[in-house]
């Protein structure tokens, strides 16, 4: 069911500051944490953003909601930054639906 509930998981220090742009936050340890509390949210949220190192580590759990319409599952840069691995997502999707690539490589 669609709402305007935003929900962020992963590690506390990269997160902490989304509670102050009204997201509830969950905090994990550890990547392996992360499952139970992505599928207990696709039930109650409309947008869940996830850190890299999560998205990464759940990538089959994702991989699952990219077929429907909620929740959008959206990996974000960790505290450390990112290492790509959302942009590469990004680029992905963006090619599925319009045929070509139109993101452009930094080097």
């Amino acid at each position: 069911m669609p709402n305007d509930r935003v929900a962020v998981v992963g590690d506390k220090n990269a997160i902490s500051a989304f509670k102050a742009l009204g997201a509830d936050v969950y905090g994990v340890k550890q990547a392996s944490e992360a499952e139970g509390i992505i599928k207990k949210l696709a039930r109650d949220y409309s947008v869940i953003f996830v850190t890299e190192d999560i998205a990464r580590a759940e990538e089959e759990l994702i991989a699952r909601y990219k077929s429907r319409p909620y929740p959008a599952v959206i990996p974000i840069p960790t505290a450390a930054g990112s290492d790509g691995y959302g942009m590469a997502a990004i680029g992905k999707n963006v090619e599925k639906a319009i045929g070509s690539s139109i993101v452009l490589d930094e080097e």
